[in-house]
């Protein structure tokens, strides 16, 4: 135990040592000055910058285009990192270019950075695609004539008239960065020749050129404002200056104002108006941007004509939070967070040691790139890790070391893991002692990881005991794969993962959700529920219920997983109920719940209730009205058979042939028309109603045929279809007046169109 002692106490003055290493010296390896953009003239010297800071000693190496930069005689690095081209040689067909991407590596004993990539291109000047043409135009209006022209590094453009450089000090010439030159209020004395020229470190170009011709004026009078031109979209980086052009004539001479689009202000700080409406915004910031409307107004009226454009500016990436250099024992986990702002969002991108990181078993990248991951340490893991952000206005890197610290004397592995199941959330793990260095054992760390198909996958850890040497792994998931490995600790670091086992928890059916019952009247309920926090996967519900005391349930009702009440209507308001639901999935029915529900108070306080209930007194009025004309129908029946049998038995007790022959045709006429009424009764008892086909067989096609819609609107119950009936139910329907056609009595003497066929026996 002494030499462990000793042993801990020379570790943490070494960690000590390194500490105070770490904040005087700086020992990680940083890039001071990294290489930019530069164009080069043919022939003349060019230099790209870098420069290391570090624990020396430092090398400095270059790339080009991705691959070790192949020194040319009149190529050379300079002692402190930066690359040094004594005759920038272009790109030719027959020699060798200078011109390309490089990039610079700085390397010392702890690892590699590399620098942002920057472009060497030549000088170059290429022929105007936009210049000036000839124009005719009446004194006192506006001219604008444009130049453009590509080149590296970007052009000046400066204008001539015959020959002669334009003098920017007259207020009516106005001369745009973007190769626009603006003429107002046009006099004789402006015409002429106009060209541009261009100049840049590969030489000069002139424009053609295009004749201006001033006439006098034609029209005096009142004219519309009109834009000839307006802004155009934009994209520009921050600290630049973005130029919206705005142009217009009229007369009297329109007043050009600008506003945004989005109503906000557009400020005074950086702002200029060039010429009579031009809008200048300098040293450009992500809050510039939007969309600029430019308005032509008629002086003294509401009259005024617009025009917009949108400006986005581009932020390059920058850092909110750099990644911090750490050091970790073999086998734990090491976490580098990196945090970048700009416009648009940057990529984020890591290096190990200036090589492209990629997710691996033990490399994970997690939060948009923004997390690196290394678990399970082991030695070939330490390096500098760079994190690079960047988007289409820039980059910017950053890095942080990675110290694995390796001990003599660790302990070994656990040996002999074995996993059992013992619930559906807990599994059991047990293990034996390592085969060494078992005294100097602090604990245990047991690792668990849920197996899924996502390879990012969080690990989690429990720390236990030194004695420890089993222990139940809880708050699983039901019927889920996991894996486990334990490591054991000693003061100087941990040990290799022991082998890794696979188990499984148990399936688990739902638990018991949470019922409750409302009575919604006399005769219906509604039964709701809420599930359990601890339901688990459940694929729905059933639902039961029952009269008490009789044994037998009408249901299930097969409800799905989303559905979380249920109406139950057409109940006996004079008995108890007991309704029972459980939840069920995959592997089967949980517990149920079990309530008992009375009616009987909902009904007697329906019977006393003597309130008006418009809804009800209307389908009362419905029902009334339908058994009032069912038994006048009756009623005319049961006349019509009386007088029919009376008249034929008077007719029985007249004596004589003549009286009995006379008698004959009312008779006949009375056996017609009660035949034609028995007729009637028969296809009324079979079921079967004058203006409908068919038969009712049963009582649910009565229910479809004399459909009566349950009340449930504005208050009233909605019940729901019950999927099985009990025997002991009584479905009632309700016969509305709308739903029965009556045919009417044909007058003595015409046939009947309207009876149903009959069929002689």
């Amino acid at each position: 135990m002494a030499q462990g002692s000793s042993g801990w106490c020379l570790g943490l003055a070494l960690g000590l040592v390194m500490a105070i290493m770490d904040c005087g010296l700086s020992v990680e390896l940083i890039l001071a000055v990294e290489p930019s953009d530069e164009v080069a003239v043919p022939g003349q010297p060019v230099m790209l910058m870098c420069s290391a800071d570090g624990i020396q000693p430092i090398t400095v190496t270059w790339r080009k285009n991705g691959t070790s930069l192949w020194f040319e005689e009149h190529i050379f690095q300079l002692s402190n990192g930066s690359l040094y081209f004594s005759v920038f040689h272009p790109k030719t067909a027959d020699r060798f270019s200078d011109e390309g991407e490089y990039d610079c590596v700085a390397q010392n004993r702890f690892g590699s950075v590399v620098s942002r990539k920057a472009q060497l291109q030549a000088a170059a000047i290429y022929d105007f695609h936009i210049f000036p043409r000839d124009a005719t135009l009446e004194e006192g209006g506006v001219a604008r004539f444009q130049c453009q022209i590509r080149g590296l590094p970007e052009p000046n453009i400066v204008w001539q008239r015959d020959g002669e450089i334009i003098d920017t000090e007259d207020p009516r010439y106005t001369l745009l960065p973007t190769g626009v030159l603006q003429v107002t209020a046009l006099r004789a004395d402006d015409a002429g020749t106009y060209r541009c020229m261009a100049t840049n470190a590969a030489g000069v170009k002139y424009s053609p050129s295009g004749a201006l011709t001033v006439t006098g004026s034609h029209y005096t009078g009142y004219k519309d404002p009109i834009i000839l031109v307006g802004p155009e979209n934009l994209t520009k980086t921050v600290h630049q200056t973005a130029i919206l052009e705005c142009m217009a004539t009229g007369n009297p001479r329109p007043i050009v104002s600008w506003s945004r689009l989005d109503g906000r202000p557009i400020g005074v700080e950086g702002i200029q108006v060039l010429g009579t409406g031009n809008l200048m915004i300098s040293d450009l910031t992500v809050h510039h941007s939007g969309v600029y409307v430019c308005a032509a107004n008629k002086p003294g009226t509401r009259v005024r004509r617009t025009a917009q454009g949108r400006l986005v500016v581009q932020a390059p990436a920058e850092f909110v939070q750099h990644p911090q250099s750490i050091s970790r024992p073999i086998g734990s986990t090491a976490i580098f967070t990196c945090m970048a702002q700009g416009e648009p969002p940057p990529q984020i991108t890591w290096l190990k040691n200036g090589m492209k990181l990629e997710p691996s078993g033990h490399i994970k990248l997690r939060n948009n790139n923004s997390t690196l991951i290394v678990s399970v340490i082991s030695q070939e893991d330490e390096a500098i890790y760079q994190c690079v952000a960047q988007n289409s206005a820039g980059s910017s890197q950053a890095s942080a070391r990675l110290s694995v610290l390796w001990s003599v004397g660790l302990p070994g592995p656990p040996q002999d893991v074995v996993a059992t199941t013992v619930s559906s959330t807990s599994i059991q793990l047990s293990w034996s002692e390592p085969l060494e260095n078992t005294q100097e054992i602090i604990g245990y760390v047991i690792h668990v990881k849920k197996i899924t198909s996502d390879p990012l996958q969080m690990e989690f850890q429990e720390a236990v005991s030194k004695d420890t040497l089993k222990q139940v792994v809880t708050d699983l998931e039901p019927s889920t794969m996991y894996s486990f490995y334990i490591k054991a600790y000693s003061s100087q670091g941990a040990s290799k993962p022991s082998e890794t086992v696979v188990q499984s928890t148990l399936v688990e059916v739902p638990a018991v959700p949470t019922l409750y019952i409302k009575v919604l009247n006399s005769t219906a309920i509604q039964a709701a529920w809420e599930p359990s926090i601890k339901l688990g996967q459940n694929e729905g519900f059933k639902l039961y219920y029952r009269r008490v005391p009789l044994p037998d349930y009408t249901g299930p009702m097969l409800l799905p997983s989303n559905i979380t009440s249920y109406n139950i209507c057409r109940l006996d308001p004079s008995v108890d109920y007991e309704v029972k639901l459980l939840a069920f999935n995959q592997h089967g029915d949980g517990n149920s719940t079990v309530r008992f529900v009375s009616l009987k108070e909902a009904f007697t306080q329906a019977v006393l209730n003597t309130s008006c209930n418009c809804v009800h007194d209307d389908q009362r009025s419905k029902s009334s009205t339908t058994g009032i004309i069912i038994g006048i129908h009756i009623g005319v029946t049961c006349i019509i058979f009386c007088v029919l049998f009376l008249i034929f038995g008077l007719m029985k007790c007249k004596k004589g042939q003549n009286e009995q022959s006379a008698a004959q045709e009312p008779s006949g006429s009375a056996v017609r028309g009660s035949d034609r009424v028995t007729r009637n009764v028969v296809t009324l008892r079979d079921g079967q109603l004058p203006g409908t086909k068919g038969k009712v067989s049963d009582l649910n096609e009565m229910e479809q045929l004399f459909h009566h819609p349950l009340p449930q609107q504005d208050g009233v119950v909605l019940c729901h279809a019950v999927p099985a009936h009990s025997l002991d139910e009584t479905l009632v329907s309700t016969i509305t007046p709308d739903e029965i056609s009556f045919a009417e009595e044909d007058p003595p003497g015409q046939p009947n169109t309207n009876l149903p066929p009959t069929t002689s026996d």
